[in-house]
């Protein structure tokens, strides 16, 4: 896909977001109206479909893979192995993040120069893995991460699981103008809240829905954070007028989820079930 547009990866039935959502959520929160949840419909989706064992689709999806704690002293070794990411044949992509005798191994899957996107929606059905000290997330980073660094980038958090599974983790990372004249490196705002069940044990729609001043992140179409650049911290920098591309892994250990232990699961696995773009 080029940047700043979607194409079609798989094509099918184009939908309204709204028929995607007629969905029962025990989040308690505000939902958007319907005038404001209406879609043209899917400009770009991947469903996963495909033979059990094969690779996520090349053409929209690349891998990060090696050690060293990427930034939050995690101890997972990501690779570009089926054995870490695949399809399941059923319509599914499997992420797993698996122990070894040298640890763990895992995957992080990344659109990075194949789709990013400034405005629009995009949402993804998903069954999050829970488990001591496991960390799985479904974010997005500035394109311009390799040329500019982090938190100069921007990050957004739509959903990360840790420790409980019927709570849901929602944030947006960013910049300051004058860095030296704050002692946290970045800014952060963040909503945390009751899911109503248990992601681990249910599939959910998570979805941000982005323009260039504002982004809403939405669960099961209830609305959960709402960050807007007239709402950003004193001194703030707001970076989140650009593209970002999208990232699925699963995190092992680290600053937030806390070490594994012998109860944690020598399989965690996290199901995707669909990813679509709306504009």
């Amino acid at each position: 896909m080029s940047r700043n547009s979607a194409v079609a990866v798989r094509s099918g039935v184009v939908l309204s977001l709204t028929s995607l959502l007629l969905v029962t959520s025990c989040v308690n929160d505000v939902t958007r109206s319907p005038e404001m949840r209406m879609m043209v419909g899917a400009l770009g989706s991947d469903e996963f479909d495909g033979a059990a064992g094969q690779p996520p689709n090349p053409a929209l999806w690349g891998f990060d893979v090696g050690g060293g704690g990427w930034g939050n002293q995690e101890k997972q070794v990501y690779t570009d192995s089926v054995d870490n990411a695949s399809l399941d044949g059923n319509g599914n992509l499997v992420l797993q993040a698996r122990r070894t005798d040298k640890g763990f191994t895992s995957a992080r899957i990344v659109t990075r120069d194949k789709f990013t996107f400034t405005e629009g929606t995009l949402a993804a059905r998903i069954k999050f893995p829970m488990s001591p000290g496991i960390h799985p997330a479904f974010w997005l980073l500035g394109e311009d991460l390799e040329t500019v660094g982090y938190p100069e980038s921007g990050e957004i958090d739509i959903m990360e699981l840790v420790h409980d599974g019927a709570e849901f983790h929602n944030a947006v990372h960013g910049p300051w103008v004058d860095p030296a004249a704050h002692s946290e490196g970045k800014w952060k705002m963040s909503s945390d809240g009751p899911l109503g069940s248990d992601a681990s044990e249910d599939f959910h729609i998570y979805e941000v829905m982005r323009t260039v001043d504002s982004i809403s992140i939405v669960i099961d179409g209830v609305v959960v954070g709402d960050y807007l650049r007239s709402e950003a911290p004193e001194g703030a920098k707001w970076v989140f007028d650009k593209p970002f591309y999208v990232l699925m892994n699963i995190a092992v250990g680290g600053e937030w989820p806390g070490p594994t232990d012998i109860t944690t699961s020598d399989v965690s696995t996290m199901t995707v079930d669909w990813i679509r773009y709306f504009r």
